[in-house]
């Protein structure tokens, strides 16, 4: 069975009631980007790490990688702990992964009370590998492999997988409170969404076509007016470090925010285009 691995980055480095708020935040948030890209999942949570189980494990990636908050996602097969089923589990793995003559290594990892070592799962899992791949030719290549295995073990459960999906990380969008982004154009795009990646809920005033696209990070992103600052703790506005001293900042009654400030026009763009393609 396929699982997906959600694995968040600096919600870790948070005090325990500040963690706790933080991954519920994101919990919602995943079910809620699941939900409006129409995937249907169950999310669990065990330590460090949410397990989705999804119908369509793709989609599942292509929607959960858009959240703030996580650091990266991979699709795993599962099985329990035991080192024979950890065995059996990695040489069916990767029948259909290694080719004729290619080097492969086992990175392993765990987690909990076993009686065994995470060198000792390596070890057992990457023999097991070989000879279920050994009239294939292949061979053990700790340094520089063609293709490497990940086993990683958490109590009574195993997972074995090859890739991490490199995902935005941040913070989960609503955990930090509201802004209001004006967003005329790219610059204000980008401004906006550095903001909900640190965990802001943002209010957009501006452009449509533009707030369509950031709305691909938040399905609760809303377009309000220019006037509308209820509850919120600032505003955002897309300036470039020479565009900012034309803005006074004395006739807002909330601070304001550049995070695009130190940013080229170049790296605007580019950052642009990445989130109208909702990656």
């Amino acid at each position: 069975m396929a699982i997906l691995l959600v694995r968040y980055s600096e919600i870790g480095l948070k005090s325990a009631p500040v963690r706790k708020r933080f991954e519920n935040q994101l919990k919602d948030n995943m079910l809620t980007m699941l939900m409006e890209d129409g995937v249907e999942a169950l999310i669990n949570k065990k330590g460090a790490r949410y397990y989705i189980e999804a119908t369509d494990p793709d989609a599942a990636v292509r929607s959960v990688r858009k959240v703030f908050g996580v650091a990266s996602i991979s699709v795993a097969e599962v099985c329990s702990s035991k080192m024979e089923d950890m065995c059996a589990m990695a040489a069916r793995y990767s029948m259909d992964r290694l080719s004729e003559g290619q080097s492969f290594a086992v990175k392993a990892r765990r987690e909990g009370s076993q009686q065994y070592t995470s060198m000792d799962v390596g070890r057992e899992t990457g023999s097991a590998i070989f000879l279920a791949n050994e009239h294939k030719g292949v061979k053990v290549d700790l340094t520089d492999p063609d293709v490497l295995f990940y086993v990683e073990v958490r109590d009574n459960q195993a997972y074995i997988f090859q890739d991490y999906v490199r995902c935005h990380a941040g913070l989960p969008v609503g955990c930090q409170g509201k802004v209001v982004a004006f967003v005329e154009d790219d610059r204000g795009m980008v401004s906006a969404w550095l903001m909900m990646k640190r965990g802001c809920r943002v209010m957009v005033c501006g452009d449509e076509s533009r707030a369509e696209a950031l709305r691909s990070y938040d399905p609760l992103l809303k377009v309000v007016g220019p006037d509308w600052s209820r509850n919120a703790l600032g505003y955002v506005m897309g300036c470039s470090v020479d565009g900012v001293a034309d803005v006074d900042v004395s006739s807002f009654d909330l601070p304001v925010y550049f995070p695009t400030v130190g940013m080229t026009d170049a790296e605007v763009s580019a950052m642009a285009e990445t989130i109208r393609a909702g990656l």
